[in-house]
């Protein structure tokens, strides 16, 4: 049994940030999945909106928020979060953190940051690191961890479930007292114990068959958090990426939303633009318009994809702005300077997520949830682009003032995990055949345009996937295979539950029998909890 103040579960911004701010106070536990490094964040190419030049202001920056989120954003927390992007831009620059200056220098001999300009947003005011912000914030970020004593580490643990006062069967609230924690080398399953426990797991992307989203973003702090009672609200709102390479060889390649913001065009196949009628910024308008407009075209003429071109721009700039974005389709036989790219849209980003506050507390004492896990009412019904990162610095911050110095607890005694009569998987073509199954289901009726049938086919699928998961579950010893098996055919029962709550078409959730928005559902979550 392991005992710290503090248990950040998830290697992102969000987990980073937090565990930063709170080693000062306490012994941190750093649970990550994978290698340290290996998070949402890291992928993440676009950057951090954040108000910072004459021509912008909080409520140009509020507003755009608001018009994304289609009505449902929280314009406290929302205003609460832009008001304080500059604040927590300057304190990733003081970790170290080098965003991309402008080539020109001003009179007073400084280089000002380069700003991008990005879909939804009416200013150039995205803060960015060429096209690799998320590498560069997680280099900046596990660097200054690297300096703190207090963090300690554990790479390639898996947080099996939520230890809970409830799940112990003890009388009073149900509390977080720590988590059951997979270590994924030795096959052991060790207990973690702490006052406060960080959930900081990212998104759910892997639930579906086309991801911009790493093997690793399975949805699980999600899952957790529901069997521990915590309410989980808005999950029909997945985001879909307009613009990911397509390519036989391109494994979930993010081509920047910042391509069109810097004049990046999409096209059809035979080369006509068409975004013109779609929206008045055009292929500049918010990511659940653009992909809606992109399956339909593709839907309209058969073809596989559509084409995002840049080649009207100068090839030393395509090349300087996006560096990685050209050498990786370079590497694939497609030179953005003479080429438009293929691109097909994919899931991205979970907007729905653990119901808390802007301080990351959710309804049960001791547990905490961060970043793209968390359902803050910042993004409602869509998120704007570059806000992501944004909310996982401002959150992180205020849930390390709100929990101050860790304070005792009495944790009582916690039974170690005891895998009873549970023998080694002998069947592992089970777990991959129930992986792809409902990853397919999941693209093919709950996807980017649904329909009731659609949904309800799609329940009754992974009802019966779930149920023979749980019975697999108890037989056989846990591996990181069937934790995630486990926990995408849970997030996904939800996503279709939430979808089927909500009788209209509102931001990204669209369906074909609910055209129109409802006055009655504008403000009006969808919520799941388990019971006891």
């Amino acid at each position: 049994m392991r005992h710290f103040d503090y248990i950040v579960i998830g290697s992102g911004i969000a987990g980073l940030t937090f565990a930063l701010k709170v080693a000062a106070r306490g012994r941190v536990a750093l649970v990550t999945k994978k290698n340290r490094a290996e998070s949402n964040t890291n992928y993440a190419q676009g950057g951090i909106a954040a108000v910072s030049q004459p021509n912008d202001s909080f409520a140009m920056h509020i507003e755009d928020t608001l018009r994304a989120g289609a009505g449902l954003c929280n314009e406290v927390v929302v205003r609460a979060v832009v008001e304080q992007a500059p604040e927590r831009i300057q304190e990733l620059i003081a970790l170290g953190m080098e965003f991309t200056r402008e080539d020109t220098v001003s009179p007073d001999g400084e280089r000002g940051y380069a700003l991008g300009r990005e879909g939804g947003h009416s200013a150039r005011r995205v803060f960015h690191a060429k096209d690799a912000t998320g590498r560069e914030v997680e280099r900046a970020l596990l660097a200054a961890v690297d300096r703190q004593p207090n963090i300690e580490v554990f790479e390639h643990r898996f947080a099996v479930d939520l230890i809970t006062t409830r799940k112990l069967r003890r009388a009073g609230e149900n509390r977080c007292l720590g988590a059951y924690v997979y270590d994924a080398q030795s096959g052991a399953v060790e207990t973690f114990v702490a006052p406060v426990t960080a959930l900081a797991t990212g998104g759910c992307g892997k639930v579906y068959l086309y991801t911009t989203n790493p093997d690793v973003a399975t949805g699980d702090g999600v899952a957790m958090a529901y069997r521990a009672g915590a309410p989980v609200s808005n999950m029909e709102f997945v985001q879909f990426h307009p613009t990911c390479l397509y390519h036989p060889q391109a494994k979930s390649y993010l081509v920047s939303e910042a391509v069109r913001g810097e004049g990046g065009v999409l096209k059809t196949v035979d080369g006509r633009e068409f975004m013109n009628g779609a929206h008045p910024m055009q292929s500049l308008a918010p990511r659940d318009i653009v992909a809606r407009a992109i399956d339909r075209e593709m839907k309209r003429s058969g073809a596989d994809h559509v084409l995002l071109d840049i080649t009207h721009k100068p090839a030393p700039f395509i090349i300087s702005r996006f560096p990685n974005i050209y050498e990786t389709c370079l590497g694939f036989g497609i030179d953005i300077t003479k080429q438009p790219i293929p691109v097909v849209p994919a899931a991205h980003y979970q907007c729905g997520g653990v119901v808390a506050g802007l301080d990351g507390r959710t309804e049960i004492p001791g547990l905490l949830a961060l970043g793209e896990v968390a359902c803050t009412g910042l993004h409602g019904a869509n998120r704007l682009a570059s806000n992501s990162l944004l909310e996982a610095l401002v959150c992180a911050h205020h849930a390390a003032e709100v929990v101050g110095d860790a304070t005792a607890m009495e944790a009582g005694e916690i039974p170690q995990w005891h895998s009873g009569d549970a023998t080694d998987p002998d069947e592992m073509v089970v777990v991959s055949h129930n992986w792809d199954e409902i990853r397919r289901c999941m693209w093919d009726y709950v996807g980017i345009v649904r329909t009731d049938k659609r949904l309800l086919r799609a329940r009754s699928r992974i009802e019966g996937l779930r149920e023979e998961i749980a019975q697999y579950y108890w037989d056989f010893k846990v591996t990181s295979d069937l934790l995630e098996l486990r926990n995408i055919a849970t997030v996904a029962e939800m996503i279709i539950n939430c979808a089927l709550q909500r009788p209209e078409s509102r931001g990204l959730h669209f369906n074909l029998d609910h055209l129109d928005l409802d006055p009655a559902w504008a403000q009006r979550q969808t919520v799941l909890r388990r019971e006891p």
